[in-house]
């Protein structure tokens, strides 16, 4: 077992070229349904047993994930790609009159927030099989986005895979709207909305310890980001983070919060997507045990006092 203080070293790839190509077809693909089909407003009726627990340093991985997210663009229905078309369209008219997302243009908005949200897909499904593999055997997920904001990841995750059960908690009634419009008008059955902090959620018994998954992107530093998630998450379910590229110091300021909130990190993976400051990365956090009672504290402490 690898020490707290253990330097790793990985590198990351950056296999872009193909999801890139794949996109660039998705988004030609995208401009032709949306002209001919789709019309914004208009509804269209479309047990932990794996692995024994590591220090997390000790597996830090440089995935070569391009291949399994292109692979994922490219395998999108024409019903799903009209379905991110339509989502995009919304998105951009909804963010003339609300703060959704500073990006404004379509080719941008497919590369930074689509291309983002489907990179984590592949990792989802390998982190997850690997620690409950006769459990996602149908496929279907119980999956929770936290702090949804304009819907990313959650409802690209909701389109591209219908098996599985999208939560998206978010705690502005604005952006609540946003998201309700949009799961009315695309036709997404398998996504529910709920209207809280998280830190509520967290002690609410129709919420804690229920997911199989919790993901969260843009919302918080890592130390708040694992009490407003990890309760959420069941014994044996996964926590998924997504970072920009250097979050090695982040995550290592986060090892005694994960570990106090029950859970341990099992990896930190490139995937196949870039930001502004270069490769993304995903940090996955296994939930060993229940997460204490006291935890996650009332409203606004794990932002003001990070554990």
């Amino acid at each position: 077992m690898a020490s707290s203080s253990t330097v790793v070293r990985s590198v990351f790839h950056k296999p872009l070229l193909p999801l890139a190509a794949a996109l660039r077809r998705l988004c030609d693909s995208e401009c032709c349904i949306t002209q001919r089909r789709w019309r914004i407003g208009k509804r269209q009726q479309l047990s932990f047993h794996g692995p024994r627990r590591r220090h997390w340093s000790s597996i830090i991985c440089a995935q070569q994930l391009g291949s399994g997210s292109a692979a994922r663009v490219e395998a999108l229905s024409p019903k799903q790609a009209g379905q991110v078309a339509l989502f995009i369209d919304l998105l951009l008219d909804w963010n003339q009159r609300m703060n959704l997302t500073a990006v404004t243009e379509r080719s941008a908005m497919m590369n930074r927030h689509i291309a983002d949200s489907l990179s984590l897909i592949p990792m989802i499904e390998e982190a997850y099989t690997t620690h409950n593999y006769a459990s996602t055997r149908s496929g279907s997920l119980k999956v929770v986005d936290v702090g949804s904001g304009a819907g990313l990841p959650g409802l690209v995750l909701a389109i591209s895979c219908p098996a599985w059960q999208v939560t998206l908690l978010e705690s502005l009634q604005k952006r609540c709207d946003f998201l309700e419009h949009v799961i009315k008008t695309v036709g997404l059955p398998n996504v529910q909305i709920v209207h809280s902090r998280a830190e509520d959620a967290g002690q609410d018994a129709k919420f804690r310890e229920v997911y199989d998954v919790a993901v969260a992107r843009a919302v918080a530093e890592m130390r708040v980001l694992v009490e407003l998630c990890l309760p959420l998450v069941r014994v044996g379910g996964i926590f998924v983070a997504a970072k920009g590229p250097n979050p090695q110091e982040e995550v290592e300021a986060a090892k005694a919060a994960v570990e106090l909130l029950g859970a341990s990190m099992v990896s930190l993976c490139a995937v196949d997507s870039e930001g502004p400051l270069g490769q993304r990365t995903a940090v996955v956090c296994l939930k060993d045990h229940a997460t204490p009672a006291k935890y996650p504290r009332r409203a606004g402490m794990p932002n003001k006092r990070p554990l």
